[in-house]
């Protein structure tokens, strides 16, 4: 079953941990960040119960060719697009930023993320070369962009001189 997942567990977590079993030496990971995972582990003949919970909800939306000209180019407010690929390990630390940041801006400003392996005529349109590359728009129009992974504060830079606008 782990095979079919996107990352890699090292240890697997058993279903029941005895009251001599270590707890430190569990082996915990940082899945993507649409992944939501659940585990209750119980100590065999204890009153203890330890639940583990890894929950990361995507706040920034999929955008496709197919839904591009709605929901970025006739957005009523300014919109974020983070382009990435699947394969690319900077962007992942980019996705939690980008999560992060629309949570932060909620309301003023929208998030999204665009595929470039699959929507690679979007990527082309805007000439993407490389990801991650976040781009900013405000009335259909390109304000921003951000080339590369970058500490929170550039995309925070970015998007106030946007919302300024």
């Amino acid at each position: 079953m782990a095979s079919s997942l996107p990352f890699s567990v090292h240890q697997t977590l058993p279903n029941r941990i005895s009251s001599h079993s270590n707890l430190n030496s569990l082996c915990f990971f940082s899945p993507p960040s649409n992944l939501r995972l659940h585990r209750r582990i119980r100590a065999r003949n204890a009153s203890l119960t330890l639940n583990v919970q890894c929950v990361s909800q995507a706040k920034a939306e999929v955008v496709t060719k197919e839904s591009w000209n709605k929901m970025i180019l006739e957005s009523g407010i300014p919109v974020l697009v983070e382009f990435y690929a699947s394969w690319c390990g900077p962007c992942r630390m980019v996705h939690r930023v980008i999560d992060e940041l629309a949570a932060d801006y909620e309301g003023k400003l929208k998030c999204f993320v665009l595929n470039t392996d699959k929507d690679l005529q979007i990527a082309e349109d805007y000439e993407i070369k490389a990801v991650p590359v976040v781009m900013l728009f405000k009335n259909g129009e390109k304000c921003e962009s951000v080339i590369g992974t970058m500490p929170k504060d550039f995309y925070i830079a970015a998007i106030e001189r946007v919302l300024k606008q």
